[in-house]
């Protein structure tokens, strides 16, 4: 109980009613349950679609939709996003990206950045409310789901570019326990959306399956281009990675929709 109330506090500003202040390997422990904040984010997602879907034109209710997932972690990932871009526009050595990285301040490349992730993931949503019913529900569960089981990768493979920061606790910190019991949970999840009575189209077995060898890649392949960049991962990378996959989801539903017409 006490690494999953931690894993809340740390991936959303949703509040506890306790918090809990642990060595830095038990920060790390937690990582086993970002999957199940990702549930409960993507449980909050179908909520507000079916609630707001009553009141509103679709196209806005898609829009409050993103709204409730950016405010379940406060834009924190969507700052760590622009943080990133800002970073690797900077044409210094790593010291110099890095305290762009640290710095406050959102500069033009991370306000693209932010424009681009939230135009993508509106755009895409839109096009998947047209698909199935299963398809369009199960997508808005499963996004965050999947982010947070690539975060946990992310932190498994990667090591810390710096000393100080909040990533340091979690950063190369991640065993192989922590990522069998998120890689479970996340199995668990899709079997659940399996049960009979779903309507769940034939192919998505399959379509689970290759999710996640292609989440698994994409983190592996981003871990060492933001390695390159900045001697290791931050939080902020790792932040950045949780949007950039969510994309890369929804992106992936719409592929395999056609490709399965």
């Amino acid at each position: 109980m006490k690494s999953l109330i931690l894993a809340f506090q740390f991936l959303t500003i949703i509040p506890m009613g306790r918090s809990f202040y642990v060595a830095d390997p038990d920060h790390a422990k937690c990582t086993s349950y970002f999957v199940l904040v990702g549930l409960f984010q993507g449980i909050a997602l179908v909520a507000s679609d079916l609630l707001f879907g009553r009141l509103f034109h679709p196209d806005l209710t898609i829009l409050i939709v993103l709204l409730t997932l950016i405010a379940s972690n406060g834009a924190f990932h969507l700052d760590a996003l622009a943080d990133t871009f800002d970073a690797l526009a900077v044409r210094g050595d790593r010291e110099e990206k890095l305290s762009v990285m640290k710095d406050g301040a959102v500069g033009p490349i991370g306000v693209v950045s932010i424009i681009s992730v939230l135009g993508l993931k509106y755009l895409a949503l839109r096009n998947i409310s047209h698909l199935l019913p299963f398809t369009y529900y199960s997508s808005l569960l499963l996004m965050p789901v999947i982010s947070k089981w690539a975060m946990v990768w992310a932190l498994f493979y990667g090591r810390p570019a710096r000393e100080d920061g909040l990533g340091v606790s979690f950063i190369g910190k991640v065993r192989f326990r922590e990522l069998s019991i998120s890689t479970a949970i996340l199995i668990a999840i899709f079997a659940v959306t399996l049960l009979p009575g779903n309507y769940v189209p034939a192919n998505q077995v399959p379509f689970y399956g290759l999710l996640m060898v292609t989440v698994y890649l994409l983190s592996r392949l981003l871990v060492p281009f933001y390695t390159r960049h900045f001697g290791g991962l931050t939080g902020d990378t790792v932040g950045s990675i949780s949007e950039i996959t969510e994309v890369g989801f929804l992106i992936m539903v719409i592929a395999w929709s056609r490709f399965s017409i």
